[in-house]
């Protein structure tokens, strides 16, 4: 039978809504406010899906989920400013929204699980109003 599991982190980050190509005006008409830094408190749920290993009644090794979690997420998330900090959002390409981080960490955590799991949803939250999921790669 389907079993999941779902490992919520949180990070706090800068970003802004900025594309270098277009005019300091239509950036300001297009995203307002959100064109200035500003900061975050994010959540993200990680969900991994699979069989349970019928000795341990676990789906995946809870603490090597949270040491990888820590290298793909926490540590290079924690503190920064995703426009400057994060290259794949260096320059506007893409913008750092919540479904674009989403899409970013899905790809980058589905080699990191381990075998007999696969990775089935990321979401991230910008805010108790805002987030964005991604559960798999075109």
């Amino acid at each position: 039978m389907p079993t999941s599991l779902t490992r919520v982190v949180g990070f706090r980050a800068t970003h802004r809504f900025w594309l270098p190509d277009w005019p300091a005006e239509r950036n300001h008409s297009t995203f307002g406010p959100l064109t200035e830094p500003h900061e975050h408190r994010y959540t993200c749920r990680v969900t991994v899906g699979g069989g349970l290993d019928p000795r341990t009644g676990m789906l995946v090794d809870l603490g090597l989920l949270d040491r990888i979690l820590e290298e793909e997420i926490l540590t290079p998330f924690e503190g920064r400013d995703l426009n400057r900090d994060v290259l794949a959002f260096a320059h506007g390409a893409p913008l750092p929204t919540c479904e674009a981080l989403a899409r970013y960490l899905f790809a980058r955590l589905t080699p990191r699980i381990p075998k007999g799991a696969r990775l089935e949803r990321v979401a991230v939250e910008e805010d108790p109003t805002l987030s964005g999921e991604c559960t798999g790669l075109e």
